[in-house]
């Protein structure tokens, strides 16, 4: 399956209920009235664009009227081109340290799918001739550990784990000096689920960071959270918080197959700035893709 098939079965929710708006809202009204508009506004946000993308969408709609007179035909692909511009035409791959090892600390609430993430991020980085290692960091949650360690068999990735209820920065620390004496090119770190809004979690989670630094000037070198496409614009509160605590570098959104809020990636990447640089499409090893806007939009607006 190409890169635009899996984007547009990964939003074939989003997409599908857009374009039965649009085409309904168009259909009864092709000269888009006011209220046509503030219908496509109300379908626009329904999928979680957010009030500033739809309202850019909307003030495009508008001008194409009012100069072409034939908006209604065009509004899907206004909107794609629209979402194309706010998304950045740059696509976002992994950072990489000027030498050595290059460590990513994968981050986000509970459930969002960090380790299986982690997991994919890991295959990714082989299937280019890298060699990776994960850090098993999440001792809280009992079967994390056990979760990492399968993923790391399957792919064959070595992980470096404790104990469940072990220090977490102990266990970074431990796993930065591992992937500096193997030679390692990336160390994918899965950290410990923490809400947004526990102080105390966020105090650990810097904690690591540091201890991470300490041993590896610069490390981690990007820090990507995890949103789960599902919650919808409930994502952009997280993002917000996680970005305060610890200075994010980039955001992966997963679960986007299971949701009509696709929307919500344009509305979050608007608001912060900060670059999608992974979707999760799927539940395979190969099934976490590199973020491109020019597919995305055209698999949310496609006609």
């Amino acid at each position: 399956m190409g890169l635009f098939a899996k984007f547009k079965a990964g939003l074939q929710k989003t997409h599908s209920k857009l374009a039965h708006e649009i085409k309904r809202i168009v259909t009864r009204s092709p000269k888009l009235d006011a209220a046509g508009l503030e219908e496509l506004e109300g379908a626009l946000l329904a999928a979680d664009l957010g009030p500033a993308v739809s309202g850019q969408i909307l003030r495009a709609v508008r001008q194409a009227y009012e100069t072409q007179g034939s908006a209604g035909r065009e509004v899907f692909a206004i909107a794609r081109r629209e979402v194309e511009r706010c998304l950045g035409a740059e696509p976002a791959e992994l950072r990489r340290a000027p030498q050595g090892l290059t460590v990513v600390s994968i981050v986000g609430v509970n459930g969002t799918g960090k380790t299986t993430t982690a997991a994919k991020l890991a295959h990714r980085v082989q299937t280019r001739g890298h060699k990776a290692l994960l850090a098993a960091c999440d001792t809280f949650r009992a079967a994390a550990i056990e979760q990492l360690r399968l993923w790391g068999q399957r792919l064959q990735v070595e992980v470096i784990a404790g104990a469940y209820g072990a220090d977490a920065a102990a266990v970074a620390h431990d796993a930065v000096a591992a992937g500096q004496a193997r030679g390692v090119d990336y160390l994918l770190v899965d950290t410990a689920g923490r809400l947004h809004t526990k102080h105390n979690l966020m105090q650990e989670l810097q904690k690591l960071h540091r201890v991470m630094n300490r041993q590896l000037p610069g490390a981690p070198h990007e820090v990507l959270l995890v949103l789960d496409a599902t919650t919808g614009m409930n994502a952009l509160n997280q993002a917000r918080e996680f970005n305060k605590a610890v200075p994010l570098s980039g955001l992966i959104v997963t679960k986007l197959d299971g949701t009509s809020k696709g929307g919500m990636v344009v509305a979050i990447q608007q608001e912060l700035n900060l670059p999608v640089k992974y979707l999760g499409l799927g539940e395979q090893a190969d099934d976490l893709q590199p973020f491109d806007a020019k597919q995305f939009a055209g698999a949310l607006f496609g006609e």
